[in-house]
């Protein structure tokens, strides 16, 4: 774009938004439910983040705050204003850090659950240096969902069919599911042949996902048992979670193979029984609409894919 079409934008942007000082303001007042925190926090007077918030509201001509004895509450059109406010500042603030900070074009941000970062990403960065010396990863590990960070995401790591409308897709690897424990479990209990009986002892779940992730309620379902009651030891809401308590020793996990590989290698889990499910969804690298893949994409997928990198 032509310096005379930003400058036309711009100018286009101050009719509609007359002052970027008041959306400042209401943001803090927004997110601090004070006007009076809001002063003190920008460091002007109550008085002055008032006169913004009046201005706002005249130009919009709407209310945006609810007055209450002693409290103020958003209004919905407010609520709408600034959930789309604070999420632009947010977006501003980092790129202003990544230029303060003088990050380049090497740097490739990631977008992961906390498990594949944990147990996939993180074993195995030492690997990534000898093979990209000069490259700065960035990683976002917060729930995902098709259209999830579209605009600040170079890629992203996905499980399910391959098929996103927001991005083309990268085969990354299938999955395995089975049982895991601590050695120090498996030798104060014995491992059972029956299904039956195994799924008696003590188990430790995971809530299922966005990303489809299998519970053991649905590892069941895929063996055929269909058993109203499972015996848990520990229900947690995070993956790592059930994957570090299976660590100490405190029941049995179900080990997503390509997560684990690490841990059975250097031997802090073990596989135990026979039984495993083979989900019908895969991993995938998703590179956002918009964006070509390059060398460096191409490069991370092969680097993800090398279990020999996950060796003890």
């Amino acid at each position: 774009m032509q310096p005379s079409e930003i400058d036309k934008k711009v100018k286009g942007y101050r009719r509609l938004i007359p002052s970027m000082t008041a959306l400042l303001e209401f943001e803090a007042v927004a997110r601090l439910a004070s006007f009076t925190l809001a002063a003190q926090e920008l460091g002007v007077t109550q008085a002055a983040v008032s006169k913004q918030i009046r201005l706002l509201e005249d130009t919009l001509e709407t209310k945006l705050f609810h007055r209450l004895h002693r409290a103020i509450k958003l209004t919905r059109e407010g609520y709408i204003l600034h959930s789309v406010v604070a999420e632009s500042i947010h977006r501003m603030a980092s790129v202003f850090d990544k230029i303060s900070e003088g990050i380049g074009e090497q740097e490739i941000v990631l977008a992961c659950t906390g498990a594949f970062s944990n147990f996939r990403i993180l074993p195995r960065l030492i690997s990534l240096r000898t093979i990209q010396p000069e490259l700065k990863l960035r990683l976002i590990t917060q729930p995902l969902s098709p259209g999830s960070y579209r605009d600040e995401v170079d890629l992203a790591i996905r499980f399910g069919n391959g098929k996103w409308d927001d991005g083309s897709s990268i085969l990354l690897f299938d999955e395995e599911v089975f049982p895991v424990c601590s050695p120090s479990w498996l030798a104060a209990h014995s491992a059972h042949a029956s299904l039956d009986d195994f799924l008696d002892m003590a188990l430790i779940d995971s809530d299922a996902t966005l990303e489809g992730w299998m519970t053991w309620n649905s590892w069941c379902r895929e063996l055929g048992d269909l058993r109203p009651k499972l015996n848990y030891s520990l229900r947690c809401s995070s993956y790592n979670d059930a994957i570090q308590a299976a660590i100490q020793g405190y029941g049995i996990a179900l080990g997503w193979s390509r997560l684990v590989t690490h841990l059975l290698n250097s031997g802090e889990l073990v596989r135990i029984t026979p039984y495993t499910v083979k989900p019908k969804d895969a991993y995938y690298v998703v590179i956002p609409t918009g964006r070509e893949p390059g060398a460096i994409t191409h490069t991370l997928v092969d680097w993800l894919r090398d279990d020999g990198h996950l060796m003890p």
